[in-house]
């Protein structure tokens, strides 16, 4: 068969991105309806969740909301399962919701440790295999869990970020093993640095942002919406023999010392 650029549409695929009220996983969201997606909006706040649904709909983009904590094993799975039976097959699943908390590793306290770990890890596990199940009886399916450059790099302060991220990225080649017979395709997304609401106090650090261009090849903070086009490729039929990998949208950060 020869390439067809259809293949990087996604008209008629349903996508739920986890913690997309906000950020980089509501900026994914508007990425993949603009391909031709329904999104599916997801916050533990179910008024929220309808309200960033509402809105993208009156932006043109096909829009739908499930409201769940990522955190809460037996509540999502009831809602995906009763999402997957009254109203649609979720196709594409971007696993988004994620946390961070900065301390010195010798002072970091555990019950921040174990609440990074639950969102940042443990929500990538539960909500990957409530959807999985449903996606391996149908024989087809794509998983984006979104890593990090701390997948691979590690900064003081945020060594415990820094291992559910790598944890992340071995989890998704984890899910390559398990599932790929089953024809899904699980691969990571690992975003550089991004201006988002997480790292505003990074963004407001005159002598981190300077570092920081100074260090990355492109010179420049990310936009989040340079990640849209990878999120696409790794959601369409166009990357169907692409498994396990961990693609890194990092302005060359990675790639250079």
């Amino acid at each position: 068969m020869s390439f067809n650029i259809s293949n990087f549409q996604l008209d008629g695929r349903r996508a739920l991105i986890t913690g997309s009220g906000k950020g980089i996983g509501l900026e994914l969201a508007r990425g993949l309806g603009a391909a031709g997606a329904t999104v599916v909006i997801n916050d533990r706040n179910i008024d929220k969740a309808r309200a960033i649904a509402s809105q993208l709909c009156d932006e043109g983009i096909n829009a739908e909301f499930a409201a769940f904590d990522v955190t809460q094993r037996e509540q999502l799975f009831a809602a995906i399962n009763a999402f997957e039976a009254d109203t649609g097959a979720i196709d594409i699943l971007i696993n988004n919701a994620g946390i961070q908390r900065r301390a010195p590793l010798e002072d970091y306290d555990a019950n921040d440790w174990h609440d990074l770990m639950r969102v940042n890890l443990d929500g990538v596990f539960h909500v990957s295999q409530a959807v999985a199940r449903h996606m391996i009886a149908r024989g087809r399916g794509k998983i984006i869990n979104i890593c990090s450059v701390q997948s691979e790099l590690a900064r003081p302060t945020i060594a415990p970020y820094a291992a559910s991220k790598g944890a992340v990225k071995m989890l998704t080649k984890g899910m390559c093993a398990e599932w790929a017979r089953h024809g899904i395709q699980a691969n990571g997304l690992a975003p550089g640095y991004f201006a988002t609401e997480m790292n505003r106090a990074l963004v407001d650090n005159q002598e981190f942002s300077e570092w920081l261009c100074k260090r990355t090849p492109a010179g420049r903070w990310g936009r989040v919406e340079e990640l849209c086009g990878a999120a696409v490729f790794l959601a369409s039929a166009a990357s169907d023999f692409i498994n396990g990998q961990t693609l890194f949208v990092d302005g060359g950060l990675t790639s250079v010392v």
